[in-house]
């Protein structure tokens, strides 16, 4: 996994309560367990029309936010069933950063172990940060827990052991693997 420092991208506001999984990747595109291939179906029912031209009133058809990276979304994210194939929708996409009310325990999880960031923050300052331009930069600085625009700077907290994996690029096999000699040493002494 890539380590996750410092990150630089422009917004994508989709400032809805309650996205599930469902409305992230539907069930018919849940056909691989690759990892690549999803973002072409992320938001599938809200970024198409029926004829699957695209819906030019969605946010993510709209020129301004074509290339933005930092999804800015209201409570309770990634609702739904458990699908992995959410989180890889997203990153298949191009989405890095998540900033939200609340989420989904699982989807929060998939979302960490895919090497991404879940921000929590109040109401108040999703909707400021929304209404930026689509164009204006934002860097996320996880080493200092900073979102840093051109005129503001807001504070988000995530876990220790969570901010340290995503620091050092860590999954939880590279976690095991940090213990390996342990493990040897158990194993040496037990079997």
């Amino acid at each position: 996994m890539k380590a996750f420092t410092k990150y630089t991208g422009t917004i994508i506001p989709i400032m809805h309560n309650n996205i599930d999984t469902d409305q992230l990747i539907p069930k018919q595109y849940l056909k691989s367990t690759e990892k690549t291939g999803f973002g072409k179906y992320v938001f599938d029912e809200w970024r198409y029309n029926q004829d699957r031209t695209e819906n030019k009133n969605f946010n993510l058809n709209k020129p301004e936010y074509k290339n933005g990276s930092i999804l800015i979304t209201g409570e309770n994210f990634g609702c739904g069933s458990s699908r992995e194939h959410a989180a890889w929708a997203l990153q298949d996409y191009g989405i890095h950063v998540i900033i939200a009310g609340s989420y989904s325990g699982i989807f929060y999880m998939n979302w960490l172990n895919n090497g991404h960031l879940p921000i929590i923050l109040p109401k108040e300052q999703r909707e400021k940060l929304a209404s930026l331009s689509g164009k204006e930069a934002i860097t996320i600085d996880l080493e200092n827990n900073k979102i840093i625009t051109k005129t503001f700077e807001y504070n988000f907290k995530l876990e220790d052991s969570w901010k340290l994996k995503l620091l050092k690029g860590l999954d939880p096999i590279d976690v095991t693997l940090e213990s390996v000699n342990l493990i040897k040493e158990y194993e040496e002494k037990n079997y």
